[in-house]
């Protein structure tokens, strides 16, 4: 183990933040060639004979037109409007599903609300490892002897062979980029084994191991927010952006009615900084009076200039303002106020529309 790894804790499980390699260069292999991640991303199975109309209870998109082996975005809502919980719900098969938290304590929450429903939670310890990077098919290709394609689409799921053990994949990632996500089986799975098997997949592409370090940075420019840390139960989907994800017109979701009334403006959006870098916790200001903070920034060596994530405190058109950074170290430099994501809205580059490089 390097000397300056530095763990930290998502889900109640540690993670590689970062391992004193050079993040730069990591983010580069991750946008020209492939990088393998240890993840600490938590799935949850939901079952039962009550799966569907429980789920729908729970979160604010449909669920019940959901096949078989697809994923699906899903906000989960506190009864007053606020974001509890975002993730992906996956359909493993009939009357059974996993949901992929990032960060938070789900369960209780589920247990909490499923009174009245034949369903059972339960934690099928499955650890979660990303490949992700425009080589990422072709090492996926080679490390199921074909069977993963072009044909397996964005947020498609299912169970793959690899190596000698089953396991279930989506073609999903935190990263903005072409990508895949394995997920153990628990104590049924050979987990060095599989890191050989997929490292030995990935040697003839490119592929080197990250820490989240460079991942992070690449979820910024993506757009791609942080339960807990860019968004919380005390703002709404529409004020963290992610009013998309909510389907007013389905009833009964936790929330609907407080959302119904709410503002769907957004409290959180992206600033440009040409010369700093922002940091977590920096004060937005307009002029001399603080009007937000950042919440997560990072240098982009892609837009070359320092970007991050802007939550104001009050509703407004904020969009093409040309505000204030107050840095920690007491420099005061010029932001531009953007929407989100910094660029591919359309999710070209995850879809395989285009090179991650372009």
């Amino acid at each position: 183990m390097n000397s300056k790894t530095i763990f930290g804790v998502a889900a109640g499980r540690y993670y590689d933040a970062f391992q004193g390699e050079d993040p730069v260069a990591t983010y580069w292999n991750l946008r020209r060639k492939a990088v393998l991640y240890d993840v600490p991303e938590k799935p949850w199975q939901i079952e039962g004979p009550d799966v569907v109309p429980f789920l729908e209870r729970v979160f604010a998109r449909r669920i019940g037109n959901l096949p078989e082996g697809r994923g699906r975005y899903t906000i989960a809502c506190t009864p007053d409007g606020g974001t509890f919980m975002d993730g992906i719900l996956f359909k493993v098969e009939q009357d059974r599903f996993w949901y992929v938290q990032p960060d938070g304590a789900l369960e209780p929450w589920l247990i909490a609300h499923s009174d009245g429903f034949d369903v059972k939670i339960s934690d099928p310890k499955s650890r979660v490892l990303q490949i992700q990077g425009p080589n990422s098919m072709k090492i996926m290709s080679d490390a199921t002897s074909g069977a993963i394609d072009e044909s397996m689409k964005y947020f498609d799921s299912g169970f793959f062979n690899i190596g000698g053990q089953e396991l279930y994949v989506s073609r999903t990632g935190w990263t903005g980029e072409l990508g895949y996500e394995i997920y153990s089986d628990g104590a049924k799975t050979d987990h060095k084994r599989l890191w050989d098997h997929l490292v030995e997949a990935g040697s003839a592409h490119g592929m080197e191991y990250g820490s989240m370090t460079s991942m992070g940075m690449r979820r910024i420019e993506a757009g791609i927010l942080d339960n807990i840390s860019d968004f919380d139960i005390s703002m709404t989907p529409f004020q963290a952006g992610l009013g998309r994800f909510i389907e007013l017109d389905k009833e009964g979701f936790i929330g609907r009615e407080a959302l119904i009334e709410a503002d769907q403006r957004s409290l959180l959006l992206g600033l440009k900084c040409k010369i700093a870098t922002p940091e977590e916790g920096d004060e937005i200001l307009e002029g001399s009076v603080a009007v937000g903070h950042v919440t997560a920034a990072c240098w982009s060596p892609t837009l070359d200039c320092g970007i991050g994530y802007a939550r104001f405190y009050k509703s407004r058109d904020w969009t093409g303002w040309t505000l204030s950074i107050a840095t920690a170290g007491g420099e005061i430099a010029p932001c531009e106020i953007v929407e989100l994501p910094f660029y591919d809205a359309e999710k070209r580059i995850p879809r395989g529309i285009e090179n991650s490089d372009s």
